[in-house]
């Protein structure tokens, strides 16, 4: 078949890759000029840099639908396009162009966690499973009929970072079987569990702010969402940021304020967490590692020198 790819960063750069070293044909590449977002910035391979090493013509784009790109589109004459990580809406003059319409890949289990960043998301709320979904795109954004999804386990110290490299060698595979599968008139549609559906917003700073009153566990799994390269979850103490690294659930149960640096614990301090803490009967999170703003940093120990005081959400 001939395909039109549509992506963006590594997700993008994985499916054309797949692409590549298919039987199909790419006829034409469409993808975003760089951005200066901070999670735009990680897992940045370019797409563009692919295509044209492969002789394959690129367009760039921020949003879709000026005459220059549907007419380029009409004269490449696709079979199919294919979409993984494009982040704007496509409108129905593209998606509905080819024969076989759009294949999207997107980074969950639809229809969990649509939207952007799935597997953040999917972390902090203690999913056991994560994976990647190839649909068909229609006019509401990863809410086409699915064709394949492929998954893999969430593990208890698993971080952001863990999950991303797991998933994305899920893509390649996922987009050659489902081309293979469309081709020879063998695709099964599936149509979406509307009832069973989340979307998600994109990550920004505020996003990463600690706020004390979760709970522990929770708190425990947005530190591994927001591990390196992400922006970490942050917090702040006498006034400065300070990122936290690594952070653990305490084994004790302790009573007082959220936010109240209590109490060493192992190889880290405990402070207060959640809305029931007063109760002492809430496990606190144990501060194992963190990092002040010009980079450096700190087992938890060392930093805080003296219990007392509190971890605020601003200076």
């Amino acid at each position: 078949m001939r395909v039109v790819m549509f992506g963006y960063q590594t997700w993008g750069h994985r499916t054309l890759r797949a692409l590549l070293g298919s039987r199909h044909e790419v006829v034409l590449t469409v993808t975003h000029p760089r951005s200066d977002h901070a999670y735009e910035r990680i897992w940045s391979d370019s797409v563009a840099d692919l295509a044209q090493e492969h002789g394959v013509p690129v367009l760039m784009r921020n949003r879709p639908g000026d005459d220059e790109l549907l007419r380029a589109l009409k004269e490449a004459e696709p079979d199919i396009i294919v979409a993984n990580n494009w982040r704007t809406w496509l409108p129905p003059e593209i998606f509905d162009l080819p024969p076989h319409g759009t294949l999207n890949v997107h980074d969950s289990l639809l229809p969990s966690y649509a939207g952007f960043s799935p597997l953040i998301w999917a972390l902090i709320n203690g999913e056991q499973q994560v994976g990647v979904t190839a649909h068909r795109m229609d006019a509401e954004l990863d809410a086409g009929d699915i064709l394949l999804q492929r998954a893999v386990p969430v593990g208890p110290e698993d971080t952001a970072t863990d999950l991303f490299h797991r998933t994305v060698d899920l893509i390649g595979p996922l987009v050659t079987d489902s081309l293979d599968l469309i081709a020879s008139g063998q695709a099964v549609w599936t149509p979406q569990d509307r009832s069973r559906s989340s979307f998600f917003h994109k990550r920004s700073p505020e996003d990463s702010r600690i706020d004390w009153t979760w709970p522990a566990q929770s708190l425990e799994r947005l530190v591994r969402a927001q591990s390196d390269p992400y922006p970490n979850a942050f917090t702040h103490h006498r006034g400065e940021r300070i990122r936290i690294v690594s952070a653990a659930v305490s084994e004790g149960r302790y009573g007082g304020t959220p936010g109240r640096i209590f109490i060493r614990e192992g190889d880290g301090v405990v402070i207060v967490a959640g809305t029931e803490a007063r109760s002492g009967r809430l496990p606190g999170l144990v501060v194992k590692r963190l990092r002040t703003e010009d980079g450096t940093e700190y087992a938890a120990t060392d930093y805080f020198r003296s219990m007392g005081g509190y971890l605020t959400p601003h200076p």
